[in-house]
C-alpha cells in the first residue's frame, strides 16, 4: 500500500488537497462535513503526514480534526515553503498550486511531525497572543504620552494605560492559573522558574511557544529557538556566522531572562564575561546565553530536575 504525503492549503471557507505519489486532487469545505469527506477522501491508504501553514483562526478546526482521527500532521514556515516553490520552479500562487507544493514539500524535506495541543495549551497559546497584542498597546500608549501636550489627552493616554495593565495582570494570571492546574505543566514550570533569569512570565512563555522542550537534542532546542548558528564558507572565504528563522516570539521570550541572567546565574555569568573580555560584541554574547539558557531548560526538564549551582 502507497503512504501519503497530503498538502493542504487552507483558507477560511475551502482547503484545497493534493495527494501523493499518486498526485489526486480535492476540494473540501473548511468545517465539519468538509472534514468527515477528507476522511473518506484518504480511504484506507496510511498516511505518512498532512503538510499544511499555520493560518490564524482558520487551520485549528482541521487541526483538531486530525488529532481526532489519529492523523499525523506538520505545520511549516511559509516562507520556507516559499523559497522551496521557487527551488523547484513552481512560481503559480494559486490554492491548487500550494496544495501541491506543500505536499512536495513535506515528500522531499520529511518535515518535523507535531503533536497535537491539548484544550489547556490551546487557551494558553490564545492568552499569550493576546498579552503580546497588549504589550505593543502598552508600548505604543507609552510613546504617546511622550509628544501629548493637552492635557485632555494626556489624561485619557494614562487611563488607558492604567487599563492595558489591568488587562494584562489579568492574562498574566490565567495563564498561571491554567499552568498551576496542570501536573506536567505545573512541574515543567517549577523546573524553569528554578534556572536563575527565568521569571515566571518567561516561564510561561517559553511553555506556551515551546511544548516541545525536554523532548529535543541540544541542537534541535537551539535551532528550533532561531539561535544556532549559520555558518558560511565557501573555498578559503570564511563570513560571520548568523542566527536566524525558528521562533522569533521565543527568541523574545528569552532576550530578558538572558539579560538578567548575565548578572545573576554564577554559570551564565562567567560564559558572558568569557565572550566579553575575548572582545566579542554585547549583542553576540547575549545571544549565546539566549542559547545556553534554551538549551539548559532543555535538558533539566528531560532529566525532571531544578536547576542547581555547579559545585566549585
Amino acid at each position: 500500500m502507497n503512504s501519503y504525503t497530503i498538502g493542504a492549503d487552507i483558507s477560511k471557507d475551502h482547503i484545497d488537497l493534493h495527494r501523493l505519489p499518486d498526485g489526486a486532487r480535492s476540494r473540501i469545505t473548511n468545517n465539519k462535513s468538509g472534514f468527515k469527506a477528507f476522511v473518506t477522501w484518504l480511504g484506507t491508504n496510511p498516511v505518512e503526514r498532512i503538510v499544511f501553514e499555520p493560518t490564524g483562526p482558520y487551520h485549528k478546526a482541521f487541526e483538531t480534526a486530525l488529532s481526532g482521527h489519529m492523523l499525523a500532521f506538520s505545520k511549516v514556515n511559509p516562507r520556507r515553503v516559499r523559497r522551496f516553490a521557487e527551488l523547484v520552479g513552481k512560481r503559480a500562487k494559486t490554492d491548487r498550486a500550494d496544495a501541491e507544493v506543500l505536499a512536495r514539500f513535506g515528500q522531499m524535506l520529511e518535515p518535523r511531525i507535531q503533536q497535537p495541543n491539548d484544550e489547556t495549551m490551546n487557551e494558553l497559546k490564545a492568552l499569550h497572543v493576546a498579552r503580546n497584542g497588549l504589550v505593543k498597546d502598552r508600548t505604543a500608549a507609552r510613546n504617546r504620552s511622550k509628544m501629548q501636550t493637552i492635557d485632555l489627552l494626556k489624561h485619557q493616554n494614562t487611563q488607558r494605560l492604567k487599563h492595558i495593565e489591568a488587562q494584562i495582570k489579568a492574562v498574566d494570571a490565567a495563564i498561571l492559573q491554567r499552568i498551576q492546574a496542570s501536573v506536567p505543566l505545573k512541574a515543567r514550570f517549577d523546573i524553569l522558574v528554578s534556572i536563575p533569569g527565568i521569571s515566571t512570565i518567561s516561564a510561561s512563555a517559553l511553555l506556551i511557544e515551546m511544548p516541545e522542550l525536554g523532548t529535543l537534542d541540544e541542537k534541535a532546542a537551539a535551532s528550533l529557538a532561531g539561535l544556532a548558528p549559520i555558518t558560511r564558507q565557501s573555498g578559503k572565504w570564511n563570513g560571520k556566522s548568523f542566527i536566524g528563522g525558528g521562533r522569533a516570539m521565543l527568541r523574545q521570550a528569552l532576550y530578558m531572562p538572558a539579560l538578567v541572567a548575565t548578572r545573576f546565574n554564577p554559570d551564565m555569568e562567567r560564559k558572558y564575561q568569557l565572550m566579553i573580555k575575548a572582545g566579542k560584541p554585547k549583542k553576540l554574547a547575549i545571544t549565546a546565553i539566549m542559547r545556553k539558557l534554551v538549551v539548559l531548560a532543555n535538558l533539566l526538564i528531560r532529566k525532571q530536575r531544578k536547576w542547581t549551582p555547579k559545585s566549585a
